[in-house]
């Protein structure tokens, strides 16, 4: 269970903060003053005396970091997905607070959800995991027994939890509406650097999201293969399905633990493992595949470029295979300046086009590494599918952005506007603070940064594209005023 340890100390009579205005209001704010990062978990740890829960989830389109995100013990948290919540997102309206009984970590468990919708964003979801109202108590239970009785007996299932009140659930709701107001104005209103780590953190996601796609595209197209199959009985049919879907299973679950074991691999390996993917795709079909493994297959490629060429193979086969009067595949990988390319090449009628890889998402998995795609259909003669993709990672904004990471809100606005020129006494006037407050936070910028001057930290600001927009009548020239 969570429990929460709040600084507030209780209105008349030592009451608890939620029932009173004033410890409602010092609990949110608690909330409200958390990074981003951390809102989640703080927010578990107040609503514990308003809602008993074991663990808290949400599905929020207003957070790029993570939109599906879970706090508690990890052997629940960890197993509560964003497809369980999706689901339980289509039964909870925006304002009308829900409770009963959901699929959350793979079974049914008792839950409460609140949704929100400020105005311009998706939305956002909040589910707390309830207790059942009996648990898992007593001694020990002996051999031969199920919870205490005769093991030929099934146990009684556990007890749904009393429903809250509906004061309780209007103080949930509202404080929900609270927070992911403020998440959204953060985000509209994010500085260059967070932009760019939210847009860094989008882009990263979209890739694993799309390696996965892949991956279960090409196993249910190797699984349905020998059972659309004419030339195997039933019993064959169902035999090679079943194998190929243990593969795939293992190949999945596996899958992660290599990811994070490795950031490169050599092209021989990598070309492997495609191979591996792409044989099952063709394995009764009549197609012929010819795979041309790189020359330099000692050569390192980065883990990302390796899987993004991958999936973008495998998508392209697929596409081929949907064609009529297909015979043979060529796909090839090799080694051009300072990248890998990526060909796949058949002899069909020529007639495809880019749009049909747009079901798996192959053009924004190319870009999202700064890659390029090329698809030539010659009508008669086939199409060739050609994938360009970086060996090293482009420089760009985002990593010009980094070093304003570690500043808080406050101290990027006036980051900002020392970046306009501006002294002291026009930035306190600027953002209603005094001056001093303004010296307080220019001396942790410039220890943050690491630089010696206010001018220093102006460039660098600069840089990374701050100021947003010029102020009027903003003098041209940098003060290094004190």
């Amino acid at each position: 269970m969570v429990e929460h340890s709040s600084g507030y100390t209780g209105g008349p009579g030592g009451a608890w903060p939620w029932d009173d205005a004033e410890g409602v209001l010092s609990l949110a704010a608690e909330v409200l003053r958390e990074p981003r990062v951390t809102i989640l978990p703080k927010l578990s740890e107040v609503l514990a005396g308003l809602v008993p829960h074991l663990a808290v989830a949400q599905l929020s389109g207003v957070c790029t970091y993570s939109p599906a995100n879970a706090v508690g013990p990890e052997e629940l948290s960890a197993r509560i997905t964003g497809t369980e919540l999706g689901l339980l997102a289509q039964e909870v309206t925006p304002g009308r607070p829900w409770q009963g009984e959901a699929v959350l970590g793979g079974r049914p468990r008792p839950a409460v959800a609140v949704a929100s919708a400020p105005p311009g964003s998706n939305g956002a979801l909040l589910v707390l995991v309830r207790p059942d109202a009996t648990g898992p108590t007593g001694p020990p239970v002996p051999p031969g027994r199920t919870n205490g009785r005769p093991s030929g007996r099934a146990p009684e299932p556990p007890k749904a939890p009393e429903p809250l009140p509906e004061r309780s659930l209007g103080l949930l709701q509202q404080l929900w509406e609270l927070v992911t107001t403020h998440s959204h104005h953060r985000a509209v209103d994010a500085a260059p650097a967070q932009a760019a780590a939210s847009r860094a953190s989008a882009s990263a996601r979209a890739r694993a999201i799309a390696e996965l796609s892949g991956a279960h595209a090409s196993a249910l197209s190797a699984i349905l293969g020998p059972l659309r199959s004419a030339g195997l009985d039933d019993a064959t049919a169902r035999r090679n399905a079943t194998e190929l879907a243990v593969t795939a299973l293992l190949d999945l679950r596996s899958a992660g633990d290599l990811d994070r074991e490795l950031s490169e691999e050599p092209a021989a390996t990598a070309f492997a493992r495609l191979a591996d993917a792409v044989r099952p795709l063709l394995r009764h079909s009549p197609v012929r595949l010819d795979l041309l493994a790189p020359t330099e297959g000692d050569r390192s490629v980065p883990t990302d470029t390796a899987h993004t060429a991958r999936t973008a193979v495998r998508s392209a086969v697929l596409a081929m295979l949907e064609q009529d009067g297909l015979t043979r595949l060529h796909v090839s990988w090799q080694f051009v300046a300072d990248g890998l390319r990526a060909v796949v090449r058949d002899d069909g009628p020529g007639l495809l086009t880019a749009d049909a890889l747009a079901v798996h998402r192959t053009a924004d998995r190319i870009a999202a590494l700064a890659g390029r795609l090329t698809v030539e259909a010659v009508p008669g003669w086939g199409t060739t599918v050609t994938v360009d993709l970086p060996l090293h990672a482009p420089a760009g904004p985002i990593g010009a952005a980094r070093p304003l990471e570690g500043l808080q809100p406050r101290e990027l606005e006036v980051l900002e506007q020392l970046a306009l020129g501006r002294r002291n006494r026009e930035i306190a006037g600027a953002l209603h603070i005094s001056e001093s407050t303004v010296k307080f936070h220019v001396a942790n910028i410039l220890a943050k940064l690491e630089v010696g001057s206010r001018g220093e930290a102006a460039a660098l600001a600069h840089r990374a594209g701050l100021p947003t927009t010029p102020a009027a009548g903003a003098p041209t020239a940098l003060h290094a005023a004190s």
